[in-house]
Formats: C-alpha cells, structure tokens, sequence
C-alpha cells in the first residue's frame, strides 16, 4: 500500500492511496492540470486510479471532483448529502455525471478494489463530512480532517490505525491574536470547526494506537499555524505519553500546496525524515 499527499489545506486537498493496480483519490480540491502534473512527476499511472472517495463538501475538498472524474471516467462516493452539495457548489464549474455517482452510508463497510472501506462521521459545518478507515492485507489506514472535535467514534479509529492523517488546523495563541474578524475566530474553534494543535496532540496522546507507524498532521491553517509548532505540539504531548516518536513511530506535518514523499506503508519507517525532505520516492 502506497500513500501520496499532493495539497493539504485550505488552498486545496487531495489524498491518493495506492495498492497493487489500483488506486483511490480522497477529496479532489487541487487543480487537474496541477494534479496530472504531480502524477507524471512522480511516475504514477492515470489509468490505476479506479475511484474517488470525497469527506465533504467544502470547495477546498471537491473544487476538481467532477473535472477529473468525468476525464478520467471513475465513480466519486460519498454520503447522499455530501452530493447534493457538490452539486450546489457554485466553486464546482464541472459537476460530477450522474452515471458516476455512488452513495455510502456511514458506518457500513464496502469494499473498492483490494481495499475494505468504512467511513464514519467527522463533526464539521458542512452538510456532511465523513472520515475514512481502510484496511488492506491487515495494514490500517485512517483519515480524519475538518473536525471541530474528537468524537468517541473517531478516537475509537485512532486506537485501532496503524497509519493516520488527522487534522491540526490552527495554534490556539495565533489564532486569537491573529487578523481574521471575531466570527471566524469563533467559527474556526467551536465544535464544528477544526481541531487546534494542542487539542490534536491531547487526543493522540490519550488514544493513538501504540502500534502506530506513522502520523500526518493535515489541514494546517497559514495564518493561524506553522509546521514546526504544530509538530512540537503534538510531539511533547505523544512523548509525555510515552510514544516512540522518531524511532517506530513517525510523525510528519503535511505541506498546503506541495506533495509529500510517495510513502510505501509496507516498509518499515525511515528514522525522522527531514521537514524539508520531500523528494519522489518510486518503489
């Protein structure tokens, strides 16, 4: 199983998981042309992409959703509700064909190609948002982003996942002292919003799955967040708490608008990569 980030945050989001021929996109909120770009970079096949899963429904996470589906003729799946906003999404120019669309309900597991799926619900002020645990040859991945707060479901979820991307958005100091207007401060913190680093890092540590891999600190805001501080947040806590970070757990920030490694999940973990180390990997 192979994972690539291509973007992460509110400039766009887009998630690609690969196993054997075939390959998943999550969430589709970069441009087509960058994202054709990225795979042709990295050695990757258009033709191995054979579905989309989309979280929800904001245009940072669906803005290319019916672009590169109806080019590359794959199915999107989603709630019903996370369709019906794509479709009013007035960021979306290209909307998903109806003869493409597939609809889940959370909580039940279906199966894509070699992967088994089960998405479950992520609290966010969209109108639906869901997070995604993937299993492939007893290897676990979890995806939760654009959450307001942990839930005992989610917190189940990282128990259980040996690799998880989980959103840190904002630094709670930054973001009250920083430029956006009170309502957004207060949009952005509340239950519905995103989680800060420090209520991230408090939830890792009380629930990661001490055979964990490898986490990935996703959706950092730029004007609330950086990268080392959402990383030493999280760190001190998964170390207070007795995690190995650095040795057989992995602990990573993911880039806003530049792609990440290509990480083979059947390796074992390389000792702390460099934050600036994001060169191709092809296996």
């Amino acid at each position: 199983m192979k994972f690539i980030c291509f973007g992460s945050g509110s400039s766009g989001n887009c998630y690609y998981l690969q196993a054997a021929d075939y390959g998943i996109i999550i969430d589709a909120g970069i441009g087509v042309r960058q994202f054709k770009k990225y795979f042709r970079d990295y050695g990757l096949s258009l033709a191995r992409i054979k579905a989309m899963l989309i979280t929800h429904d904001h245009a940072d996470h669906v803005k290319a959703s019916g672009a590169i589906s109806n080019e590359l003729g794959i199915p999107v799946y989603a709630t019903s509700l996370v369709h019906q906003g794509i479709k009013r999404n007035y960021c979306i120019t290209k909307k998903v064909d109806e003869r493409r669309v597939r609809n889940f309900e959370k909580g039940e597991t279906f199966e894509l190609g070699p992967f088994r799926i089960l998405p479950f619900n992520v609290p966010h002020d969209s109108l639906d948002n869901s997070g995604y645990f993937i299993t492939y040859r007893g290897r676990s991945f979890c995806l939760m982003t654009d959450a307001g707060h942990v839930t005992d479901e989610m917190a189940g979820f990282m128990e259980k996942a040996d690799y998880l991307v989980v959103e840190a958005n904002y630094d709670e100091t930054m973001l009250q002292h920083g430029p956006y207007p009170p309502f957004l401060k207060e949009r952005i913190a509340c239950g519905t919003g995103h989680l800060s680093n420090s209520e991230t890092a408090r939830q890792l540590a009380a629930h990661l799955n001490r055979e964990a891999r490898h986490v990935w600190l996703c959706h950092l805001s730029e004007e609330n967040n950086h990268p080392s501080l959402a990383f030493k947040t999280v760190e001190a806590e998964l170390r207070q708490a007795g995690y190995p970070v650095g040795a057989t757990l992995q602990l990573e920030t993911l880039r806003r608008q530049s792609p990440s490694p290509l990480y083979d999940l059947d390796e074992p973990c390389d000792e702390n990569p460099a934050e600036d180390s994001h060169q191709p990997v092809i296996a």
